[in-house]
């Protein structure tokens, strides 16, 4: 595996492979089997015409980005030596080794890598849908048209004031430090304006703390302390009355009396809202029985994964990663980019009737923006204890919010995934 370019080098494995989802996962992974096999049969199924670097939703949504810069065709991302089949997944039978598809049938697999992201419930706030995003000032960055309603609605916050309302959600969610981004932006934004005292922000999580990792957990709450942004915990959204601008939250509270948690219902009003929906793994994963049925988030549908060789639990010729992956850490591309590496190298070894050894420690990241110049690189483990890159760890305090970082987040992480990571390169 340390010489990819060396073709005598490259390993034996022989079998039809077949990807579902041509994102950063599905991608990143045809690339890497391309380069370590001496003979590839690799088919991606992936039903898009665009490839967005997802990371910089949150860019469009604060103006930094302009929404042209962030996606590229989907054919120019597909790796030569794959073949992509432009198609949607309803179904995999691991009996027969299909892959059941919209419009092609059924194509046969020898090995299976399951990739194909999660599926955002649109409907699963009551009152608002993909649709009505952007009515009665109720934004979501989770989506390339929702960032870019954002950026309109928050010019429109900033010049009118109000109370902004920032919000997550109680599922296990694609990037968890996203809706922390947008609400310090946001506020950023009204200081950069000098009329911070037009506007109050509000961030609710689903969580009982902010930021589960403890090494950057202090400074995020001091940041929120410091820049007056109240914070409530175990509060989640039930509803949104967009004609009224209200917001309807359930609040977990426990009842010192007899120890048990109860619900508190409320409403608050807003003048600008972001809001994020429920989100679980596709709906083939779960009818294909190939999601976890043991945890909290079982419900969610998330792949039973092994978290360290990212073998899925039950079908060991299936190799599961990225955002579908019912795996302890976050769900980023900062995450993925460290997994597939060890699901490559792993999938290879099945391949040869081998036994995978290559672990994956749950690497992730996470670059929260805590203002126009200033990152947090959250990097930590399963055990959320910090995994600082090197050399920045030796330079700079990654407990804080650096400018550094602030460049790596704006200027070198989208060319980075563009042409090194979908191209396995880094």
């Amino acid at each position: 595996f340390n010489s990819q370019n060396s073709t005598n080098r490259r390993r034996n494995g022989r079998g039809k492979v077949v990807i579902i989802g041509g994102g950063a996962a599905g991608i990143s992974m045809a690339s890497r089997l391309l380069s370590y096999l001496k003979n590839p049969d690799i088919t991606i199924i992936d039903p898009s015409d665009t490839h967005y670097y997802q990371p910089a939703f949150t860019l469009i949504a604060s103006g930094v980005y302009s929404p042209d810069e962030v996606g590229k065709p989907q054919a120019d991302c597909m790796p030569s030596g794959a073949k992509w089949l432009k198609d949607s997944v309803t179904f995999v039978d691991t009996q027969k080794k299909l892959v059941k598809t919209s419009k092609n049938g059924d194509v046969k697999y020898d090995f299976l890598v399951l990739a194909p992201g999660l599926k955002i419930d649109w409907n699963g706030v009551e009152g608002i849908s993909y649709e009505t995003l952007g009515q009665g000032d109720a934004y979501c960055i989770y989506d390339y048209n929702g960032a870019i309603k954002t950026w309109q609605g928050l010019q429109k916050f900033v010049k009118n004031g109000g109370r902004g309302i920032y919000t997550d959600t109680y599922t296990k969610h694609k990037c968890g430090g996203a809706p922390k981004k947008i609400c310090l932006l946001s506020e950023h934004l009204f200081r950069k304006n000098s009329n911070r005292d037009k506007a109050a922000f509000e961030f609710y999580t689903a969580s009982n703390e902010l930021y589960d990792v403890p090494y950057f957990t202090p400074r995020l709450l001091q940041i929120y302390k410091q820049r007056g942004i109240g914070l409530n915990l175990n509060t989640r959204v039930k509803g949104i009355d967009t004609a009224a601008k209200k917001v309807h939250f359930t609040r977990s509270v426990k009842n010192p009396d007899t120890n048990k948690v109860e619900s508190i219902d409320f409403t608050k009003d807003y003048d600008f809202l972001h809001f994020l929906p429920p989100m679980g793994a596709p709906d083939f994963v779960k009818e294909s029985g190939l999601s976890d049925t043991e945890g909290s988030h079982a419900s969610e549908g998330w792949a039973a994964t092994d978290k360290e060789t990212l073998v899925h639990k039950k079908f060991k010729d299936i190799i599961c990663l990225g955002d579908v992956a019912g795996i302890p850490t976050s769900k980023t591309s900062a995450a993925i980019r460290k997994q597939v590496p060890i699901a490559a190298k792993n999938l290879c070894l099945i391949m040869e009737g081998k036994q995978p050894e290559f672990k994956y420690d749950g690497y992730a990241a996470c670059p929260i923006v805590t203002d126009y110049g200033h990152v947090l690189m959250c990097e930590f483990d399963y055990d959320k204890k910090p995994k600082i890159s090197f050399p920045l760890d030796f330079f700079f305090d990654m407990s804080h919010e650096q400018w550094v970082a602030w460049l790596l987040k704006v200027y070198v992480l989208k060319p980075m995934y563009f042409y090194g990571m979908l191209n396995g390169l880094v």
